[in-house]
C-alpha cells in the first residue's frame, strides 16, 4: 500500500465509482457516507444520498460525521422524514445502490450481522440486520465493503442476515426477492465481483502493495481468479482531497 494513502481511502475510491451519476444511493455509515462525497464531488454530481433516519441529501453535509444523525448531515438535507418513509423508498424500488457492511460474507455475497456459530449457541452476538435486510431484498444492487480476513470472507456465513445470491444463480428469483443482490464486494486488500446472473464471487482486481496469492490465502473459499483480473486503480488527488475534506482527522480512514 501507498504511504501517501490507506487501505481505508482507497475502499473509499473503489466504493464511490460504484455510485453513478443520478442514483439514488442508501449511503449507511462510515466509509460510504465519505464515498458519497467523492462520486458526488467527481463524477456523479447529482447523485443523492439517503440514510436510514429518515434524510435526504442531494450533497454530502459540509462537515466531518461521526453518526448519520449529526447536525451538519441534518442542516441542508433535501428531505428530513421518518425512517419509515426512507425505508419505503426501497419498498417502491426506487433505491438504486445500497452499501452494507457485516461480521461474515460467503462465496454467494450472504452477509452476517447477527451471530457467529449460528443462532442456537452461538459463540457471539452481533448487533443483527439494522436495515441491512431490507438494502440487501430491495435495492436495485448493493455493495459491501469488508475487512478482508479468512475469518470474515468465509464459505458460508454462520447466518444469513443479509440474503445476496443464497446458493447461486436463479436462486433470488425462486425466494421473490425483487431487488438484483450484491454486485461487489470492496476489501481492503482487493475488489470482488458478481457475475450478472447471480451466483460466486471472482475476484476482480486486486489492491497495489497486494498480490492474487494473498488475497486467496485470505479467503475462505477456492475464489475464482477473473481471466483479466487487474489491478485496483489508485485513488486520484482530487478524491483523496474530498476524502480528507470530510474526514479531517482521519478518524474512519485510519491515518491517526
Amino acid at each position: 500500500m501507498s504511504e501517501d494513502y490507506t487501505a481505508q481511502e482507497l475502499m473509499v475510491t473503489a466504493a464511490a465509482r460504484e455510485i453513478r451519476d443520478g442514483e439514488l444511493v442508501f449511503v449507511g455509515m462510515r466509509l460510504p457516507i465519505l464515498a458519497y462525497g467523492v462520486a458526488r464531488s467527481s463524477h456523479a454530481p447529482s447523485a443523492r444520498a439517503l440514510f436510514e433516519l429518515g434524510l435526504m441529501r442531494d450533497a454530502p453535509a459540509p462537515a466531518f460525521l461521526a453518526t448519520m444523525g449529526d447536525p451538519p448531515n441534518v442542516a441542508g438535507a433535501l428531505w428530513a422524514t421518518r425512517m419509515s418513509n426512507v425505508m419505503a423508498l426501497l419498498a417502491q424500488g426506487i433505491v438504486d445502490l445500497g452499501f452494507i457492511g457485516g461480521a461474515e460474507v460467503d462465496r454467494f455475497g450472504n452477509l452476517n450481522t447477527s451471530y457467529i456459530g449460528g443462532a442456537i449457541r452461538p459463540a457471539t452476538k452481533l448487533p443483527g440486520s439494522g436495515g441491512g435486510a431490507d438494502i440487501a431484498i430491495l435495492s436495485r444492487r448493493w455493495v459491501a465493503l469488508m475487512s478482508h480476513e479468512r475469518r470474515r470472507l468465509v464459505d458460508r456465513v454462520s447466518y444469513v442476515t443479509s440474503p445476496g445470491h443464497g446458493d447461486g444463480p436463479g436462486w433470488r428469483a425462486r425466494m421473490g426477492l425483487s431487488g438484483g443482490g450484491p454486485t461487489a464486494i470492496v476489501t481492503t486488500m482487493a475488489v470482488l465481483r458478481f457475475p450478472d446472473e447471480g451466483g460466486e464471487a471472482y475476484l476482480a482486481s486486486v489492491h497495489p502493495g497486494h498480490t492474487v496469492d494473498e488475497v486467496l490465502a485470505e479467503t475462505g473459499w477456492d475464489l475464482a481468479v477473473a481471466p483479466d483480473v487487474g489491478v485496483t486503480p489508485e485513488p486520484s488527488q482530487q478524491e483523496l482531497a474530498e476524502i480528507r475534506r470530510l474526514d479531517p482527522q482521519g478518524f474512519w480512514t485510519g491515518r491517526r
